[in-house]
């Protein structure tokens, strides 16, 4: 599967993309809402920056207990309740008066739920495309991501300044809502990809086997540590610049695009398995710049050309479905999902702690060059080498060559 054309073709794909843009819609378009109605409630950056990204610390939760319900539910179903869910607590927390703790316990509730949602969505893409696909279509919902995150940062703002930020929360409710919809009438039934029922044995017992294996190891931490310290980064956009926040998240969107759609279109595999690294730098050299607290325009440049960074991300889920067996797919792609995801509620509680300590600049020059040490430390073992036979799931220890 080589052009779009074909993707699109793919039986489910389009409803399966659609769920996910709105799904993305309402994160974006609600998350720049909380953060902001958070900072206006506390004058807190730590606290503005966990509103935004720290429901990404829960997932860590479901990842350890929810996870293995990813393969062993029947996936229309599983995509058509959960953005309900999202929906209906996106709504309460556009409640006025609504306590600031309160807003954090849904956050959290709903951070529980999104890593069996990342799970679900994955493992069906890669259901939906098979192996030789997987790539290009990653690639088309990053894409995507990052055309929805543009109109969405940017509607966000306008919403924010004319509804109110509560009002701008019911309008990301609607987009949950609206996902919810596609899902149920435009994707067929599909069973789960594995019988029985989940249990938090089964996916520890998973999660273990996805771990034993060495090269699995590097690249699990090389798509969750440096992307998380430099999401760091980005939390600070509220506290760094107020009134230009959703400009700076909207650049992020637009250097994101670029980077996907030419590492996911245009860049051969032999090429690609090599860009690993190389991507990761990228993605947190540009944040040192910020020690000298660039103005607006120099600002946002650096944000497109260091997000470009991202598409490391698809180079090493590539990496990552060559070396897991099919039947674990949803499982090892959601632990993918709710590991960076935890790890950029991480590095959001740590930016703000040192935003709240010096500044928002400083802050994101040092957690920009934490991610440089991360992704130097991990370079040797993310190597392009050869993946292991079909069904093989042990590993002897070696470090990839």
């Amino acid at each position: 599967m080589r052009t779009y054309t074909e993707l699109f073709k793919t039986p489910e794909f389009a409803p399966l993309f659609g769920t996910s843009a709105l799904h993305v819609a309402g994160q974006t378009v609600s998350g720049l809402a909380l953060g902001t109605l958070i900072y206006g409630a506390t004058g807190s950056p730590l606290l503005s920056s966990l509103a935004m990204f720290g429901p990404s610390l829960a997932q860590l939760i479901g990842a350890t207990t929810l996870l293995s319900a990813a393969d062993r539910l029947p996936p229309r179903a599983a995509m058509s309740a959960l953005p309900l869910v999202f929906g209906l607590g996106t709504a309460l927390q556009a409640v006025p008066g609504l306590p600031v703790w309160a807003s954090f316990c849904v956050l959290l509730a709903l951070g529980v739920l999104a890593s069996l949602g990342g799970g679900v969505r994955y493992g069906l893409l890669n259901e939906v495309l098979s192996r030789e696909g997987y790539l290009l279509g990653r690639s088309v919902f990053n894409m995507a991501t990052g055309i929805t995150q543009i109109c969405g940062f940017a509607l966000g703002g306008v919403l924010v300044a004319l509804l109110s930020p509560r009002g701008t929360l019911l309008a990301g409710a609607g987009l949950y809502l609206a996902g919810a919809a596609v899902a149920r009438f435009g994707l067929g039934h599909r069973p789960p990809r594995q019988a029985g029922r989940a249990s938090v044995a089964d996916t520890r017992r998973d999660n273990s086997l996805l771990w034993s294996v060495r090269s699995r190891r590097y690249v699990y931490l090389a798509l969750w540590v440096p992307n998380g310290l430099v999401v760091g980064c980005e939390s600070l956009y509220v506290p760094y610049a107020p009134r230009d926040a959703g400009l700076l998240f909207a650049c992020g969107a637009v250097g994101m695009l670029a980077g996907d759609t030419v590492v996911g279109r245009f860049v051969p595999r032999w090429w690609r398995q090599r860009l690993a690294a190389p991507l990761l730098l990228l993605l947190a050299l540009p944040f040192l710049l910020f020690a000298l607290r660039p103005a607006l325009p120099l600002a946002c440049a650096l944000v497109t050309l260091a997000t470009v960074g991202f598409a490391a991300g698809l180079v090493l889920q590539e990496r990552l479905m060559e070396l897991t067996p099919e039947e674990l797919s949803g499982h090892a792609l959601g632990l993918h999902s709710s590991g960076m995801l935890a790890m950029q509620g991480v590095g959001a509680a740590l930016a703000g702690a040192l935003a709240e300590r010096t500044s928002a600049a400083t802050a994101m020059t040092v957690m920009a060059a934490f991610s440089l040490a991360v992704t130097l430390s991990l370079a040797p073992g993310l190597r392009p080498g050869p993946a292991p036979e079909p069904g093989r799931t042990g590993d002897t220890g070696r470090v990839p060559p």
